[in-house]
Formats: structure tokens, C-alpha cells, sequence
């Protein structure tokens, strides 16, 4: 379902809407992926894996995403120029062992000159807050292990490893990632959480 919602989220990012994305939008969200991966991971995933990411390729997986029926729903952050600055998208948690109407943060990023700027945030807010009127319960997300500025970010949102971890293959390396989970009700994030 898409639902033309456009509003800035008190707290965070002075200026910045979030809003649905279109397919206006993939080219820039694929940047923000792409660099994203390139320079939150570095050291973490093989550089030659990183260095292979590809922008064009990747807009044209998240075109083909965005168009599929019954897919994730995906908002983007807008600056006060237009410019798209961040990325999020989530849909029904994936994990075998998941509750029944659990949701999952399947990504979040934003752009790396703009971290730490509350965008993040208020993407974070707007994602809980939407996943908690669509009727989820909880959300989980997966997290690389030794992220460590992605888990507090995650942790000061109200997100708690839950035990679960997993790897995943990247160029020939397998990259362990832990899962963290919270209630979609009260507390809400905190302005102040600023990735």
C-alpha cells in the first residue's frame, strides 16, 4: 500500500521530510546504499567486495523492489533543497523463529556527509512509528557484529540484542551479524539520536 505521507518528525533534523519514495528516488537512494555499505563497512567487509558495489546496478534492484507487489515499504529523508539524504525501508520480520506480527527494519541509510545530523533518527521514528499504525508488534533488525556505532545508535533507539546471530558471504568472507529487537509501543526514540 502506498500512502502519500510527506512531514517532518519533531527532534530530529531540522528541515528534513520523510516521505514515501518513488521511483524518482532510486538512483539517489542506490548513492546512499552504496556509499553507505563503502564507508560504514569498510575494514568490516572485504574492500575488494565494497569496491565492486555498483550504483547503477543497485538502482536498478531497488526499481524492481519498489514495483513488486507486496513489497517493503520504503521512505526516503528530504532536505530542505530536495536533495534525498537518507533511506529506510521495512516490512513482516523474515526470521524463522519470528512472533507472529513482528516487523523488520530490512535497511536504513543515509548519506555518509550527512551522519550524525538526526536524519537517522528521523528516519527511525517514522519507520516505528508507521510499523506500529500498520499493526506490528515489535520489530527486529540485523546489525553487523562489530558495527559498533550502528548498535548504539540502535541501542539508544530502545533496540536489544536478543542472542541470535548470523553470518552472511561476502567476497569469499563470512560476516557475522547480530539480531536486536524492541516493542512498537511506548517508549518511542528519543530526539537526540543522531547516526
Amino acid at each position: 500500500m502506498v500512502r502519500v505521507i510527506t512531514r517532518t518528525i519533531p527532534g530530529y533534523a531540522p528541515g528534513v521530510r520523510i516521505r514515501d519514495m518513488t521511483l524518482a528516488d532510486c538512483a539517489a537512494v542506490a548513492k546512499i546504499r552504496v556509499h553507505g555499505w563503502q564507508c560504514a563497512y569498510a575494514g568490516l567487509i572485504p574492500q575488494a567486495y565494497l569496491d565492486a558495489m555498483d550504483v547503477g546496478r543497485d538502482a536498478e534492484r531497488r526499481r524492481a523492489y519498489l514495483t513488486a507487489d507486496g513489497g517493503p515499504v520504503n521512505l526516503v529523508a528530504e532536505a530542505p533543497d530536495s536533495a534525498v539524504t537518507g533511506w529506510a525501508c521495512y516490512g513482516p520480520r523474515r526470521d524463522e523463529d519470528a512472533r507472529p506480527g513482528s516487523a523488520e527494519l530490512y535497511a536504513i541509510y543515509v548519506d555518509p556527509d550527512r551522519i550524525a545530523t538526526g536524519i537517522g533518527g528521523a528516519l527511525l521514528a517514522e519507520v516505528t512509528t508507521r510499523a506500529r499504525a500498520d499493526g506490528f508488534g515489535g520489530m527486529a533488525l540485523w546489525v553487523l557484529k562489530e558495527n559498533a556505532r550502528a548498535r548504539r545508535f540502535y541501542e539508544r533507539a530502545g533496540f536489544r540484542p536478543d542472542g541470535a546471530e548470523e553470518t552472511f558471504e561476502a567476497g569469499g568472507t563470512l560476516v557475522p551479524e547480530v539480531r536486536y529487537v524492541r516493542p512498537l509501543s511506548p517508549p518511542t526514540p528519543s530526539p537526540g539520536i543522531h547516526p
